[in-house]
């Protein structure tokens, strides 16, 4: 097993460090840092090597999307990177000499967050997915369905989305709920209708896909100033009746926002439903969920859906910093060790992961998620570091090093980009942000001049506002560690 000591950063300096240990105390005497909380840590990958600097960094703070860092290392590491999760459906009976079938279809969640979505290389869509299981029950010799459509949602338990996550940030999609049988990444789009004047109520014109149970309020007021969506929809899972407060711009061709799915399992039935339908098999019977597994061994498999490999999810949890992925990750870890899928199970296991490998102490972290999504998660810079060093001596470090972003990715990484652009060296960067309510964190590997992969961690909280001079503060720290001889 492949060991990382945390006392390896307690190490004395380097020689050339302690110059650059005062250049990033002076760094961040800047007003943009005033009243606010900054710590940081740069460590040469290769071990045995003190830090060539660290300010505060057994400080537990807030780590925003870094957390996903530590999340994704614990998977890659867990399942290895070409796992890939199932969802099978099953049909109880079989059908007589008219087509006639007087049993029930179950789909069985195996927690596969891509389920219906795009954006992993290699997933379909929800359309493509739900016509495929029609299909599969059309070549069963099916016409009709006497019983119903059920969701098995057995492998997870407890709450569908952490109990820290803030009630403006649940009912939209970057808090969409966990499931079992995720679909289109648990999430709807809402259509206004247009808006030419500034400061008018503006209203809903349907949504995508169309969800005729769910009841939108607007109180959305158009923005003639801002091209932003400042709009939040209000709601909690399954609840059906929903609120939208805030601004989007002033909009001819109408505008959309992303919101969370009340019922996602419930969702994925109904356009198996629909789909079924299409393929002229009628169901009478409704379509409902089940938290208890039923006995497969005495029905017949008709589809088996195979989700994208988990590198390929890894890349879009990371670069892509997707919440829901992250969340639905951390279940797996308890799934893995033969348990049920709760946040709490993922935790202990992502706890006994950091433990085991002396990637974090006992009293290094506080977590109540996966995704960093929550304010009140807490870890050290020593923790994110650690973990980032540890993972350069995994044999899929190359997964998990592509990724991070580049300053490409990173719009906020502007003056870095145009800085890297003309010696070529994009490359030589990759990195985690992190953004939440007054928290800016950046986490990340640097190639230096002199060849050396630096890992480091620069974690700002109570900040006063969103003021981009951290940006530029963060920037340089980074141009200064590309420059190490």
């Amino acid at each position: 097993m492949r060991i990382l000591l945390l006392g390896v950063l307690l190490l004395p300096s380097l020689l050339n460090a302690q110059p650059l240990q005062n250049w990033v105390e002076e760094k961040i005497k800047h007003p943009v840092l005033r009243g606010a909380i900054w710590a940081g840590i740069a460590v040469p990958s290769q071990q045995n090597q003190g830090p060539l600097f660290a300010l505060q960094d057994s400080t537990r703070l807030t780590p925003a999307s870094t957390l996903k860092l530590l999340t994704t290392a614990a998977a890659l590491e867990t399942l290895g990177p070409h796992y890939r999760f199932e969802t099978n459906l099953y049909m109880k009976g079989t059908p007589d000499g008219n087509g006639v079938l007087n049993g029930e279809l179950y789909l069985q969640g195996g927690g596969d967050m891509t389920l219906g979505s795009t954006r992993v290389v290699g997933a379909e869509t929800w359309q493509a997915v739900a016509k495929r299981w029609a299909n599969s029950v059309k070549q069963a010799g099916v016409r009709q369905i006497n019983g119903d459509l059920i969701a098995d949602v057995s492998l997870f338990e407890g709450p569908t989305i952490a109990p820290k996550v803030n009630w403006e940030n649940m009912g939209n999609y970057f808090a969409a709920p966990a499931s079992p049988l995720c679909f289109n990444d648990n999430l709807f789009d809402i259509y206004f209708k247009s808006e030419t004047h500034p400061n008018r109520n503006v209203l809903v014109d349907h949504t995508q896909p169309d969800l005729p149970d769910v009841h939108i309020q607007s109180f959305v007021i158009t923005d003639g100033k801002s091209n932003k969506d400042n709009a939040y929809v209000y709601g909690a899972p399954g609840q059906y009746d929903l609120k939208i407060f805030g601004t989007i711009p002033t909009s001819a061709k109408g505008f959309h926002i992303k919101a969370a799915l009340p019922e996602p399992a419930l969702f994925a039935l109904q356009a198996l439903e629909q789909a079924l339908n299409e393929q002229g098999i009628s169901v009478n019977g409704q379509v409902k969920t089940s938290s208890q597994s039923p006995d497969y061994s005495a029905m017949q498999r008709l589809d088996k859906y195979l989700s994208p490999e988990l590198k390929d999810i890894i890349f879009i949890v990371n670069k892509r910093s997707f919440n829901l992925y992250a969340d639905m990750l951390l279940r797996q870890l308890a799934v893995h060790a033969g348990q049920k899928g709760s946040i709490e199970n993922g935790l202990n296991q992502l706890k006994q992961f950091l433990l085991t490998r002396h990637i974090a102490g006992l009293n290094d972290t506080v977590l109540y998620d996966g995704s960093g999504l929550s304010r009140d998660n807490l870890l050290t810079p020593r923790v994110l570091v650690a973990v980032l060093n540890y993972m350069t001596q995994s044999p899929y470090f190359e997964y998990y090093y592509n990724s991070l972003a580049t300053p490409n990715d990173r719009g906020d990484l502007l003056v870095l980009r145009r800085y890297l652009k003309s010696k070529k060296k994009i490359e030589d960067v990759r990195v985690k942000g992190g953004t939440i309510d007054n928290v800016k964190a950046i986490a990340g590997y640097v190639r230096a001049e002199n060849g050396q992969l630096i890992s480091f961690v620069l974690m700002a909280n109570n900040l006063a506002g969103k003021d981009e001079a951290l940006f530029r503060i963060h920037e340089d720290i980074i141009k200064e560690l590309l420059m190490t001889k």
